[in-house]
């Protein structure tokens, strides 16, 4: 697909995503939908407005009817989709810095597009064949309220409240000063727990710190996490579909260890899970241990969620799912990575075992993550790069899967090199027992990579 990527289509807002464009893709969503209505949510980014009326605007254009939503996290935009059995445009750029914005598509049945109906969006927005609506059959938009409270009401109904309350948590969040601001601190609270905030003040210029819930992004939970001796810290991405764990102590929880961690919690024998090619060690030797099947795909919840409705077409139960960014599906409850409920699974395991987070983690920190992002400019850049890495993969002493990029696993370790879907990067992924070896796979790796930029 040349415009949507591994989770909608994103740029840098004013450059590569402009007013002009997203309407164009609301007309093209519109066209291809068929609906009579559609709903359209954003997270805080400052251009978030500016780009909810171009689709707005695109929609109406096509006879769609516009609910408009307001700011919302991303899983109460699907929530409300779902029930509402109406598709939705979400504006988003998710994890990405303040300078981006994004669209996601959601359809009727409140799931993003799978590939196959991306690709007729596509086909329409590059063919410019849109349902054009006569000046008598153009739609109306209304505001819809209520949205988040029902999100967090859906939310409550949907946990173990009780185990949770009984347990007498004290959670720290950080949702970034995105969508998560709005609902997750209350959410919380209902659930019996005692919260603490930072960065809760929705504002799309995150002047805390940027959207995506990395360790270098979040050391004000970690002191926070201390300073009111906490019992687990929880962060948000910028539309809040994503939890990162931070532990007792104030430190980083890895999003691979966490996963793993609700893995073994949630998997059976004969069950299935899917993860992205990055998948860790750790989801690896969770499934060996607990028998179940673990399924790979190019990274990306789009092409998460594809294999997990195929999955689950052919009688497979697929109870969790998810990738090491702290994204985790639990089907189950809705095809949809969700922040709150993600950290919700996370406090009801502390609640059943009485440990904290650092022993609930503790089986799955035998791994060590080295991650690394080369930057280009133009196309040529990338094909050097991507040419670099094959053949790098070629004149490796083993044999290199390439469901998405190029990923080398030596038993030991495993290093692994794909292009960004969402960001003009290449990204460079190693893992291993030792720290000294995942870093020397990803030296080697960015060697040759940054070597094709200079020639």
């Amino acid at each position: 697909m040349k415009v949507f990527g591994s989770s909608g289509t994103r740029g840098v807002a004013g450059e590569q995503l402009t007013a002009e464009f997203v309407l164009r893709v609301a007309k093209a969503a519109g066209t291809v939908w068929d609906a009579d209505r559609a709903a359209i949510a954003r997270d805080t980014r400052t251009t978030g407005e500016l780009f909810a009326n171009a689709a707005d605007a695109g929609l109406t254009a096509v006879g769609v009817d516009a609910d408009r939503l307001g700011v919302l996290p991303t899983p109460a935009a699907v929530r409300y989709a779902e029930v509402e059995e109406i598709p939705a445009v979400v504006v988003t750029a998710s994890h990405n810095p303040p300078e981006y914005n994004g669209i996601k598509l959601v359809g009727a049945d409140g799931v993003e597009l799978p590939v196959a109906e991306l690709e007729r969006v596509e086909d329409c927005l590059l063919g410019e064949t849109f349902d054009e609506a006569g000046w008598d059959g153009t739609g109306a938009s209304r505001t819809i309220d209520g949205v988040a409270a029902d999100y967090v009401d859906d939310l409550l109904a949907n946990v173990d409240r009780e185990s949770i309350a009984d347990a007498e948590l004290t959670v720290a969040l950080d949702p970034g000063h995105g969508a998560g601001a709005l609902t997750s601190p209350e959410f919380f609270r209902r659930l019996g727990c005692d919260v603490v905030t930072v960065n809760g003040q929705p504002d799309g210029h995150f002047p805390g710190r940027d959207p995506e819930p990395v360790p270098e992004n979040l050391g004000d939970l970690g002191r926070v996490v201390r300073a009111s001796d906490a019992d687990v810290g929880v962060a948000h991405d910028g539309d809040a579909d994503r939890a990162i764990f931070f532990d007792e102590h104030g430190e980083y929880v890895e999003g691979d260890a966490s996963l793993a961690a609700l893995a073994a919690e949630a998997l059976e024998p004969g069950d299935a899970t899917v993860a992205a090619v990055n998948v860790s060690q750790r989801l690896v030797d969770v499934c060996d241990e607990v028998g179940a099947d673990l399924e790979l795909t190019p990274i990306g919840a789009t092409n998460i969620i594809t294999r997990i409705q195929e999955l689950e077409a052919e009688g497979r139960r697929v109870p969790i799912s998810g990738e090491g960014n702290g994204g985790i599906f639990f089907p189950n409850y809705r095809l949809v990575r969700d922040g709150a409920f993600i950290a919700a699974k996370f406090l009801e395991l502390l609640a059943k075992i009485g440990d904290s987070p650092s022993e609930v983690v503790a089986p799955y920190t035998a791994y060590e993550n080295v991650r690394r992002n080369l930057s280009y400019d133009e196309e040529s850049e990338l094909s050097a790069m991507l040419a670099a890495a094959e053949r790098y993969a070629e004149a490796a002493d083993v044999e290199a899967s390439t469901v998405d990029g190029y990923r080398l696993d030596y038993g030991d370790a495993w290093v692994l090199v794909r292009p960004s879907g969402t960001e003009p990067k290449v990204r460079i992924y190693a893992e291993a027992r030792e720290r000294e070896r995942a870093v020397e796979l990803a030296d080697a790796v960015e060697r040759e990579l940054a070597a094709a930029l200079e020639n």
